[in-house]
């Protein structure tokens, strides 16, 4: 299983490359088939942390900063009750778990859903704490996030450069959990 594994980082690579998301929705199916839940959460966290540190500098002149800082005091919040969900789970849950949230995101990002409203602060911060949520449970901490900034009218440089502030936040929050 440690060739598909490998197959599923460099294609998730690529796709991180092109979109500045879906890590995680590659590699976690995959890493719950060859792996136990924490060694897949982990795997995830440390394969996913570093590449994208050289466009930080560059991100956070575009990233929207407070709404980093919401994202993730409401990942801090998520985080300990979806890790608390993912030690309760066999290896065999935690595969369909992770399999089945990856389907319903991905069918939700295809929906073209689109948010009209106001991004307020306790829409983004409890966006955060669902993201840290479910990133604790299964490493899927971006899709939440993801989704709600792709549904704004919020320019494509902004959304990208928020995103990717928030995955590195999250990243070192989950380490820390």
């Amino acid at each position: 299983g440690f060739g598909w594994l490998a197959l599923a980082v460099c294609v998730a690579g690529l796709v991180r490359g092109f979109t500045g998301f879906g890590t995680a929705m590659i590699i976690m199916p995959v890493a719950s088939s060859v792996l136990n839940p924490v060694a897949a959460l982990i795997f995830l966290v440390t394969s996913d942390l570093l590449g994208p540190l050289p466009n930080l500098p560059g991100a956070l002149r575009y990233a929207d900063r407070r709404d980093i800082v919401r994202l993730g005091l409401g990942a801090l919040i998520g985080l300990p009750a979806g890790v608390m969900l993912l030690r309760q789970m066999s290896d065999q849950v935690f595969a369909w778990v992770v399999s089945l949230l990856v389907l319903a995101l991905l069918v939700a990002l295809i929906s073209g859903w689109r948010w009209r409203g106001p991004m307020t602060a306790p829409l983004v911060a409890g966006t955060g704490a669902l993201g840290g949520l479910l990133g604790g449970a299964s490493g899927l901490a971006g899709p939440p996030v993801v989704m709600l900034y792709m549904a704004s009218t919020l320019p494509a440089s902004r959304i990208r450069a928020t995103d990717l502030g928030y995955l590195l936040l999250v990243g070192v929050l989950m380490i820390g959990v």
